[in-house]
């Protein structure tokens, strides 16, 4: 078993207004918590990591294939691989992001 206490994970600039903290991961699962200001943007991007995205607060409006779709509190979203998508923070929150296989790139 491998444990992380949440004190022990360093919060990590990915953008402006937009910080991660890699919570736990094994080499083929990775959950992510992911802290928003509101207005903050992470540009639409792809990567060949399965993702699941959980709206633990705020207001998010997510883009994928073209197509945006409102999230709060509660939703959650799935990606396939390589599929290009990006979100925009619409009221400060978090998003728990789960990967498969974990990116090495966030380690």
């Amino acid at each position: 078993m491998n444990k992380l206490k949440y004190d022990d994970a360093t919060a990590i600039t990915m953008a402006p207004g937009v910080s991660r903290r890699v919570l736990s991961h094994t080499p083929g699962l990775m959950l992510v918590e992911v802290t928003f200001a509101s207005s903050a943007v992470v540009p639409v991007h792809n990567h060949p990591h399965q993702q699941i995205s959980y709206i633990k607060s705020g207001r998010f409006s997510f883009t994928s294939n073209g197509e945006s779709e409102e999230a709060g509190p509660g939703d959650s979203l799935a990606f396939a691989s390589d599929v290009e998508h990006g979100v925009t923070c619409l009221e400060d929150g978090v998003v728990i992001d789960c990967f498969t296989p974990a990116r090495e790139d966030f380690l």
